[in-house]
């Protein structure tokens, strides 16, 4: 109530009501407050909770992630832990830094507690997330890295481009994230196609795969992350592909094309080009992860995303069939106290 009433009002004054000016803010001081450790101590005390689980092989300490997009080049990894996070996604990160879309390129929809956007994986590039890792170290907890195709690149080059950041990430990856469903990167989602997917994950199982054995670890699990603007069957023949090149599991969902669920308030700001995020996605980012969940089973496990903007969400989420939640929009719109409130609920505490 306090971030709602007091700090996020705030933080769009100071930032004239530029949504990007507030995220780029956010994430540059929380980058500074990952070097105080007393900060940090004092904060986990307050926002963690421990309610472990093992999904793809990896301990969780709690079901609750940071979705891609919120820190793309890993900038403030090590406060994510402190706010209550049991894993965190960086990315989505290309082969070659990009500066993303003309701005503005970031909108928020209040009266719908969405968000859309067009950023275009505006990011340092895969090299730089590298030498950050190596330098400033991981995070507490399990690090998920998103990796997904240059703009610059053509589509008949994308699996070399997707090899060489998986080639320089791989070391500090606790799984991968294959991006091939942003809606704003051109072409991106016809990667989602049969063959052009089987051929990425063939080559990309097989780096890691290669990259492991040379290091002496396991391979990072790979998963991929889909669109809800897939229809069941294209969605259906994708989970075939995943089940047939050992892919660890599934993101559901990306941001959407559509529209449907916002309020009148928001009109104008729904004609912007983008992907829609928050509250109007989370009934069907609900049934991709349900599809998922009946056409594989236990063969695919869900990280379920888009929409959970409290904790019902959250366990409406999991009762669909995901192993696993993340949120981003909620938690940009709302603070941190969202992410206490959903852990405490899912570990059967007092939400509080």
């Amino acid at each position: 109530m306090l971030f709602d009433k007091i700090a996020r009002p705030a933080l769009y004054r100071l930032a004239k009501s530029d949504p990007e000016v507030v995220h780029e803010r956010t994430v540059r001081a929380l980058g500074r407050l990952g070097a105080v450790r007393p900060a940090l101590a004092a904060l986990h005390r307050v926002y963690a909770v421990d309610a472990p689980v093992t999904v793809f092989g990896i301990r969780f300490p709690n079901r609750v992630g940071l979705a891609a997009g919120m820190d793309k080049d890993g900038r403030a990894l090590h406060a994510w832990p402190a706010l209550g996070f049991g894993f965190v996604e960086v990315g989505t990160v290309t082969r070659l830094a990009q500066p993303g879309n003309p701005k503005p390129r970031l909108f928020t929809l209040a009266a719908s507690d969405a968000v859309i956007n067009r950023m275009g994986f505006n990011n340092a590039g895969a090299e730089a997330l590298a030498r950050r890792l190596a330098e400033g170290g991981k995070p507490r907890v399990p690090l998920g890295i998103s990796i997904g195709k240059s703009k610059v690149t053509p589509l008949e080059d994308a699996v070399e481009d997707y090899r060489a950041s998986l080639r320089a990430l791989h070391p500090y990856a606790d799984y991968v994230a294959i991006n091939v469903s942003s809606p704003n990167t051109p072409g991106l989602r016809e990667l989602q196609d049969r063959s052009a997917l089987a051929e990425l994950l063939a080559e990309l199982r097989g780096t890691a795969a290669t990259l492991a054995e040379e290091a002496g670890t396991t391979a990072a699990p790979l998963l991929v992350k889909v669109a809800p603007d897939l229809t069941h069957e294209a969605l259906a023949e994708l989970l075939e592909v995943c089940l047939e090149h050992d892919v660890a599991g599934i993101i559901a969902t990306n941001t959407t094309l559509g529209r449907e669920g916002l309020a009148p308030a928001d009109a104008r700001v729904a004609e912007e080009a983008g992907g829609l995020s928050g509250r109007p996605l989370a009934e069907r980012a609900r049934e991709v992860v349900r599809f998922v969940r009946e056409e594989t089973g236990d063969r695919l496990p869900v990280i379920g995303v888009g929409g959970i903007s409290g904790p019902e969400d959250a366990r409406r989420m999991l009762d669909a069939g995901a192993s696993l939640v993340q949120v981003y929009t909620a938690f940009a719109l709302h603070g941190p106290g969202l992410v206490r409130r959903i852990n405490r609920t899912l570990a059967g505490e007092p939400a509080r």
